[in-house]
């Protein structure tokens, strides 16, 4: 606010800002009141962007039918529910997670680029517990040219999970990865490893967490949906 130029805010995000004491060329000094007040909005802030983004009500979030698997652009990389109308849930759910956007993450580059998929529930919809165990399921022929990898993130920290290891991933270029006989990877989850531990992602009980599909260098079979990740099932 002090070092860049208040034209590059409309006059309506200004006034907000005003009316809790941020302006340009003023010292930002809260009394004691208004510290309250921030106070219980970032927290009131906080748990409804969990909401959003946890439990989206959007059903064009969602890639397939049926699916916990959901986009990360609803209305482009603008997050416009119509020209000019921002979709205030697809800018909340986005920017609680990421950070930066550019067009090129949301177009269809054959070959280029990258695509995402997240999650934070397994197949019944229920929300991904760190003391339980899951699978899912990449079927055969993963359409990328380059890489995918599937990362572990933090629910309350939305960074990486921090575990015993050293990433919470698995990864088409680890030397290790076990591929079925029919070329598809079934990556587990869980407290404890499985016989095969290279595709395994280590959680923590008590902790819910979240992961991101990524495919670098999408192919077609991605975009027309004719392959699709499987859901995350719980395992005994």
């Amino acid at each position: 606010m002090q070092e860049e130029p208040s034209e590059g805010l409309d006059p309506i995000r200004l006034g907000f800002y005003a009316s809790i004491g941020i302006e340009k060329g003023k010292p930002f000094d809260p009394d004691e009141r208004m510290k309250r007040i921030l106070t219980e909005a970032a927290l009131v802030g906080d748990a409804t962007a969990r909401a959003v983004a946890f439990r989206t009500r959007m059903k064009q979030a969602y890639y397939y039918e049926q699916s916990s698997w959901q986009l990360p652009f609803v209305g482009g990389y603008r997050f416009l529910s119509q020209p000019g109308v921002l979709n205030h849930d697809a800018y909340i759910f986005y920017y609680f997670m990421a950070t930066g956007v550019t067009p090129a993450m949301e177009e269809k580059m054959i070959g280029q680029g990258s695509q995402y998929a997240w999650t934070a529930r397994d197949a019944t919809g229920q929300a991904l517990d760190g003391g339980k165990s899951y699978r899912l399921r990449l079927p055969p022929n993963i359409p990328v040219k380059s890489f995918w990898s599937v990362i572990v993130y933090d629910n309350q920290a939305r960074s990486m999970l921090q575990t015993d290891q050293q990433f919470p991933s698995v990864s088409s270029q680890d030397k290790d990865l076990v591929v079925n006989a029919d070329g598809s990877v079934d990556i587990h989850f869980g407290p404890k490893a499985p016989a095969h531990k290279a595709n395994w992602i280590q959680t923590v009980p008590g902790k819910g967490w979240n992961t991101i599909l990524r495919l670098y260098s999408p192919l077609e079979p991605w975009f027309d949906k004719t392959w699709r990740p499987g859901e995350i099932e719980i395992q005994p």
